[in-house]
């Protein structure tokens, strides 16, 4: 019998949307790449079935329980992701997970994170750190999952802990590089992007995305017509934004995302903060600026010609925000060494 190690150490890259937003919950397209800040968990097979969790960039450490109960009782917020998907993981169907039954029987599992990014900044450190564990999982159960499998697996677990989302985030981490993607991973592609010459701002402000993304529900509710129009205008921008992008076209893709901007501010998820730094940002040089996310807080990001880089960030500075240096086109999912 194959034989395998006890422990293994994964990382997988943050995220950030550049096109898309809250349209890509309800079918549409989105634009999303993979960042160079990553996320490392070490995954440990014990001999005693328990639980364990220490992720002291969410505040949790030393947190235990027995595997039997699993998703029960009062978790953690920091605790919820990589509990659930470990849950996930160990109740896969039968015929797809006999190795894994054979080597988790009386086992459990010790979970270790750090971040080289803060959990604030909107990177989708929660979708990252579930990605981790269900790879990590399947290396060292010997479990055939391919990447699309572990997409599915982790996207229904954020599903389970955050019930509503669309998966890009999830992807990013799994996948790397730009991804043109789909709802639910309808359609996960790849695009050959060498260089974006884009800066991120901070806003130094936090905002809860399930809440934004219901509070966006709510006005489609009272105007549905409106906001349908909204999200197939976005659809449509997209794809535009991904030709621009395959050309190289940034000097069109800045006035893409100037137009993406005005439609998350007609869903009213812009944010007076954010809206200061985009703007900021435009009047320093840079072809065109957005918000990056949800809304109302996290990040912002420009498009912007290298000669204006400096510009830029002094003009996001200069409006409060703060700029994170981080490197786009990031490898996904890996194992690292130990």
């Amino acid at each position: 019998m194959k034989q395998f190690n006890n422990s293994i150490t994964v990382s997988a890259p943050g995220k950030l949307m550049l096109f898309g937003e809250h349209a890509v919950v309800y079918g549409r397209p989105c634009i999303v790449i993979a960042v160079d800040q990553r996320i490392r968990a070490k995954v440990e097979l014990l001999d005693t079935p328990v639980f364990q969790l220490d992720a002291p960039d969410v505040k949790v450490t030393n947190y235990k329980k027995p595997m039997a109960d699993l998703g029960n009782g009062e978790i953690p917020k920091g605790a919820k992701f990589v509990e659930m998907a470990i849950k996930k993981f160990f109740n896969r169907h039968p015929e797809r997970s006999r190795t894994i039954r054979h080597r988790a029987h009386g086992q459990g599992v010790k979970v270790t994170t750090a971040s080289e990014f803060s959990s604030k900044f909107g990177f989708g450190s929660s979708s990252a750190a579930t990605v981790c564990t269900i790879y990590a999982l399947t290396e060292l159960t010997g479990a055939k999952l391919d990447k699309k499998d572990i997409f599915d697996l982790s996207y229904k677990t954020v599903l389970n802990v955050q019930k509503k989302g669309s998966g890009f985030d999830v992807a990013a981490a799994i996948y790397g590089g730009t991804l043109y993607f789909v709802t639910g991973g309808k359609k996960i592609i790849s695009l050959p992007v060498n260089h974006l010459p884009i800066i991120i701002g901070y806003s130094g402000i936090k905002f809860d995305t399930v809440r934004l993304i219901n509070q966006v529900a709510e006005k489609a509710k009272k105007y549905p017509k409106l906001i349908d129009n909204i999200y197939s205008s976005i659809g449509k921008l997209v794809e535009q934004a991904r030709q621009a992008i395959l050309k190289s076209d940034y000097v069109y893709l800045g006035k893409l995302m100037n137009i993406n901007e005005g439609y998350l501010a007609a869903l009213g998820v812009e944010g007076k903060k954010l809206a200061d730094m985009i703007y900021a940002a435009r009047k320093a040089g840079a072809y065109g600026a957005k918000l990056s996310g949800a809304g109302m807080g996290d990040c912002m990001v420009a498009v912007t010609p290298k000669h204006k880089t400096q510009a830029v960030k002094n003009g996001i500075t200069s409006a409060g925000g703060e700029v994170i240096d981080v490197k786009t086109q990031a490898e996904g999912i890996r194992i690292e060494p130990d």
